[in-house]
């Protein structure tokens, strides 16, 4: 048992480096926008990722003016990141997507198992029941972090608009230098 978890360690430290799975380069920071963020947020800690732009969260915590309020506290609830849009990874009806996998890899050496906050936007959930949510470490959004490296598309949906401009801002950089999704070696450099 002992030599399982150990081997466990090992390959979860190493998806980092890309030894056991898709390679992973998170090395470009987004600016840190919680500090400009309206008030409210909810404390939570990561479950699981289900790809790169939903996770599973564990709500621990909320401040005033937070989503549903203490509703949501101590239970589990599927978080979509606003504002982008990663490959698809999971879904059952179409194929894995180029670059899915690595959008997967990079939320998960982001925040798997993180404290976060969550800070809503205008709207509380999307169609299938999930939070709709900026996701930050620290002051850092989750949800730019993943554009700026390459991992995912600016995905502008009215109302929730309150960073689109840094999201396309930040697609634009990835873009001009060739990051992730972007680079010429990565699904031929189409988009």
């Amino acid at each position: 048992m002992k030599m399982r978890s150990a081997a466990a360690l090992i390959c979860t430290g190493a998806v980092l480096l890309g030894a056991c799975g898709p390679s992973v380069d998170l090395t470009v920071q987004a600016p840190a926008t919680f500090p400009e963020e309206p008030g409210g947020f909810e404390s939570a800690t990561i479950e699981r990722i289900v790809d790169g732009d939903t996770l599973v969260v564990r709500i621990t915590g909320r401040t005033e003016g937070a989503g549903l309020g203490d509703a949501l506290v101590g239970r589990t609830y599927r978080v979509r990141l606003i504002g982008i849009d990663t490959p698809e990874s999971v879904d059952p009806r179409r194929p894995v997507q180029c670059f899915g996998r690595e959008a997967a890899a990079a939320a998960e050496a982001l925040v798997d198992g993180r404290p976060v906050r969550l800070v809503k936007d205008v709207e509380e959930t999307d169609g299938y029941d999930r939070l709709l949510r900026y996701v930050y470490i620290e002051s850092e959004m989750v949800n730019a972090r993943l554009v700026v490296n390459g991992y995912a598309h600016a995905y502008t949906y009215p109302p929730n608009i309150r960073h689109s401009k840094l999201f396309v801002h930040l697609e634009r950089d990835a873009r001009q230098s060739d990051r992730g999704l972007w680079s010429p070696e990565t699904c031929n450099g189409a988009d």
